[in-house]
Parts: structure tokens; sequence; C-alpha cells
């Protein structure tokens, strides 16, 4: 794939094409860090001028690794405050492969209250009239583009909370359904889209065909082999995901303790069974919905869901762990129904379902709204729809829904919300939510699949563990690849299948070390912006020091001074 860049400058409104042969060796998030630090000040106001919103591809995408088309988007983070990057899957990776197109860098914004489509096809890029699509959800304005400019292209969209610049808007892509279902959902880069006045990038690849270039094509093949084999042995990649999805972890860690519970007052729920992937999985067999669902072209586990209401009709596509844990328990929400329509609407907003549900059970919490409600967190939602004064509120975020109503147990770092792990079951994990450059966020180091070896209530060796899962996690965000695919990586053969692949695509001598630095590089380069933006580099809510969790009996104990050593590059 050619390394073609297409830089849009909003205040003049062009287009350039640019080729970058430099940068041939950073992909997705590194990227993303790369651009971030080379060209944005890291004081810049995040909804202003000076940021710039990068949407690209990661290093494999265009081959035939599995799952290698997921989508990066990033920017200044207008909710973290540094460097943010955020993925999705969806069918955008796939067409910037057809269209031989890397990286799109969308700078400065325009004069005057107009409203713009950036479309992409083979001929090239323009800006064209959106303000008809304004005001619109995702899901409408996904409709409405495919309606005019053909039913097979690929979009990305923010929704009203992008337009309004709610700090956890999202960006939604298209899944190979058209609906907008894939959320870039974290850090709030929909907002940062939105103040560049883009409401959608839409990604036609008629006529366009892929060419995909390798250094040694039968190199590569050869070790995608194997690292395809290791892919489908795996218990949970080839097992336990493409038969429930995600929600296959919700009893899993219930029964360990670190299910979020009442706002992050405990780790275990009696009620967990109504919204586990045992649950998920019943209601899509007999309401005509579907598991084993693939949210991205080339993807071989199938982990996303098609998610019907008991009317039979699709309510929502890919129905997550994470979403089900904030949503549900962590609001004592049982019925699944209830979390998957609080999903849907979400992604019709443009809001990242996560920061969501912290901030609902924050609102619960002050007691504007009863626990386990659900038309009342309906109601919440609709109110970010509506732009209310409190879904102004709302629709930034935990920390700003915490501090208008005074609640201490707020559930967040660095501005972002706390995945779907209590880091006092789960202590790994915990640092990785305290010190990782990106906010609270598990896809940067979640420690959950070690804890075999590693007692996950105990703090030793947990700030080690989290170095080395960041540098993993962080590596397979500039491979383009969908995190999963990572599970067999553990075992040596198909880490080293992985290192063959680079070998084969890119040429040279490739080592685990030199596959590893890529992570290093770019965390590093997210140090350096966030150090430059004032981004504290420990950052954990008191609570979780003070407060015993009554699932493990377990407070998070590991220091500031302790934490300070993690990622130390």
């Amino acid at each position: 794939m050619a390394d073609k860049f297409i830089r849009v400058k909003m205040d003049s409104k062009t287009v350039v094409y640019e080729e970058r042969k430099d940068l041939e060796l950073y992909g997705g998030r590194g990227l993303i860090d790369k651009i971030l630090t080379d060209e944005v000040d890291p004081t810049c106001d995040a909804l202003g001028t000076g940021n710039k919103l990068i949407v690209c591809v990661g290093l494999l995408n265009g081959t035939a690794a599995p799952a290698s088309g997921r989508i990066s988007v990033g920017c200044k983070s207008p909710l973290t405050g540094g460097a943010k990057e955020a993925n999705a899957g969806g069918t955008a990776g796939a067409a910037f492969a057809r269209l031989a197109l890397k990286c799109i860098i969308i700078e400065n914004a325009p004069a005057g209250d107009a409203w713009y489509i950036l479309k992409v096809n083979k001929d090239g890029a323009v800006l064209l009239p959106g303000d008809k699509y304004v005001g619109l959800g995702t899901y409408a304005t996904a409709e409405r583009l495919m309606q005019d400019y053909g039913n097979k292209v690929s979009v990305m969209a923010i929704g009203p909370a992008g337009e309004r610049g709610y700090k956890m808007a999202s960006v939604q892509v298209s899944d190979p359904s058209g609906h907008t279902a894939r959320a870039a959902g974290r850090g709030g880069v929909g907002a940062v889209m939105g103040s560049k006045r883009i409401k959608a990038i839409v990604l036609d690849t008629e006529g366009a065909k892929l060419e995909a270039e390798y250094a040694d094509k039968e190199k590569f093949m050869e070790a995608n082999r194997k690292f395809v084999e290791g892919i489908k042995g795996h218990p949970i990649s080839g097992g336990g995901y493409p038969a429930m999805g995600t929600a296959a972890g919700v009893m899993g860690v219930n029964a360990l303790g670190a299910l979020p519970t009442k706002n992050f007052s405990d780790g275990r729920w009696d009620q967990a069974e109504n919204i586990s992937g045992e649950t998920l999985a019943k209601n899509c067999s007999e309401r005509g919905g579907r598991t084993g669902h693939a949210c991205q072209p080339g993807c071989i586990i199938h982990c996303s869901n098609v998610y019907h209401g008991p009317d039979g009709k699709y309510l929502t596509s890919g129905l997550e762990y994470e979403t089900i844990g904030l949503v549900g328990s962590n609001c004592l929400i049982s019925n699944l129904d209830t979390v998957a329509k609080i999903d849907r609407m979400c992604d019709d907003i443009g809001i990242d379902t996560m920061d969501t549900g912290a901030a609902i059970a924050v609102a619960m919490e002050s007691g504007k709204i009863a626990w386990g409600d659900d038309e009342a967190a309906i109601k919440l939602v609709q109110e970010i729809a509506d732009g209310t004064e409190f879904g102004n509120i709302i629709g930034n975020g935990a920390l700003a829904v915490g501090k208008r109503l005074g609640v201490k147990r707020i559930p967040v770092s660095k501005g972002q919300s706390f995945a779907a792990y209590d880091p006092r079951s789960l202590k790994g994990t915990g640092v990785t939510y305290a010190t990782a450059q990106q906010g609270a966020d598990h896809t940067c180091g979640n420690s959950l699949g070690t804890v075999e070896q590693v007692n996950p209530y105990d703090k030793a060796g947990q700030v080690e563990l989290s170095t080395m899962l960041q540098v993993a996690f962080c590596m397979n965000d500039c491979t383009g690849m969908c995190l999963f695919n990572t599970f067999c990586t553990t075992e040596e053969p198909y880490l080293l299948a992985l290192v063959n692949m680079f070998a084969g695509k890119f040429g040279g001598e490739w080592t685990v070390d030199r596959l590893m630095g890529l992570g290093v590089e770019a965390i590093a380069l997210e140090k350096k912006f966030n150090e430059a933006a004032g981004v504290p580099k420990v950052d954990v809510p008191e609570f979780i020091r003070t407060e015993v969790l009554p699932s493990s009996g377990a407070v998070f104990d590991i220091t500031d001074e302790e934490l300070s050593q993690a990622i130390p590059f």
C-alpha cells in the first residue's frame, strides 16, 4: 500500500496530497503520536485551530493479516488534555487500503458556520457542502450519505455530541451492514472533528483496486498462516468470543470481584447473569439477531453481534462487555435490552458508551435519578441528544457530572472514565489506568488475561506487568490489527509468526525487540507530548486507595512513587 497522505486545510478549504516515505514504519497509534509531536503545540486549545484531527491506518492494513483494517483517530484530547488515539472496526480501514491511503490530516478551521463532508475516491478528495446533515444522528447521517453517494461507501460521522464539542464525543464508523455501530469512542475525538466543521468522511472505493505491497510475499503468507492458526486455536479468540462476543467476560469478571457495580462501590453483583454473554447469545438466537458477527472485513474471530429488541427488530450491533459493565452493573441496570437501547442511542448521538455509563452512575450516586431506573437513565441520555442544560454537562463525562453534583467517588484518570474493571481487584489494569498516557484505558494494557500468572489482588509485580502490557498493546495499535488477535502471541511460535509477517511485509531483519520497539517509541512520543501539555504522570482517584472493595477486601495500595516507575523510557 502506498504511503499516501491527504492534508485538508479547513481555513482555505483545500486538499493536498503528500507522499511520506519517511513515515513508512509508523502506523496507527504510532503515526498519530509522531504527527502530534511534530506538528501540534501540546499547549494548544484542543477545540481550537491549533489542534489537528488525524485519521489513519496501521502498518498491516491492506495485507492478508486477519482483522488488520482498524481505523485510528487521534488528536490532542479535549477530555484528557494529552495525546489521544481511539481506534474502531468497521469498513473504513479496508476502504483506506483500496484507495491506497494511509492518513488524513485535518487542520485549522473554516470561517463561518458552514459544515462540510470530506469525500475521497480513487480520483482524489474534495470538500462538499454538509449543512443538510447537521443535527442528524450518525445512523441517519450514514443512511442519507449512502443515498447520495452509493450504498457501498464507508462512512465516518459525528453526531450532535461532536457538533456541540462534547468532551466524550465519538467518531462512528459504518460496519459491513452500513450501521454506524463501530466507535472510535474515547477522549473526545468526535469533538475535535466537529471543531473542524467536518460532519462526515465518505470513502468511495468504486473502481479502486487493492494492491498490497510485500517485500517477500511468500514469507509473509507462510507466517500469516501460522498466526491465523494461533488465533483460531486460542480458547477465547477461537471459542468464547465467537459464541458470545466480549460479553463472555461478564461472569468471569464478576467472579473475580472486578465487575464495576454501583459506581465502583463493589466488584460483584448478584444480578450479573441477567446481563451476561449467555443472556446476550440467548436473546440474539431467539429474536432473529446473531452472534459470531464480523465488525470488519477480514476478521476471523467474529466477536461482534447483531442485537434485536423484544419486537424482533434490529436494535444495535456490537454490544460489548465494556458497555454492559458500565451501563449495566455499574448503574444497577439488570435489563440487557435497556443496556442495548442506551448503546444504540450513544452510537447515534456520537458519544462514548463507557464514559456515558460512568457519568450516569455518578448522577445516580448524587440522587439525581434512582439506582437501576431504566427509564430515567434513558432520559438522561436523551438529554445529551437534546442539548439540555444537564445534557451539556453529562456530555462532557463523569468528571464534569461529579463536579457539578458534588460527588466524591468519580472513577476517572486524566479525566477519562475507568473501563469495566475495578482496579482494586485487577491491580495491573489499575496501574495502566493511573499511568497510561491515554488516560484510564483498558486497551492500553489490561491485565485480565494474566490473573493465573500474577495475583490480581496483590500489588507485587503489577507495575512491571502493566509496563510490559502497555508496550505490547501499543505495538498492536501500530499494526492496525484487532487487539484480540494478540491473545495467541503469549505463545512464542505465534509471536515469532508476527515478527516474520513484518519481515515479509517490510523487509530487513525483524526481531521481537524491534517489533516491541514500535510500542516503546510511540509511548515515548506520547510522554513527551503530555509532559509539555501539563498532563500528570500519575493520576489516581482517592476513593480506590481508601475504600475497601467488598468483593475482594482490597484497596489500591500501589503508591504514586511506585507507579512513577511504570513505562521508564
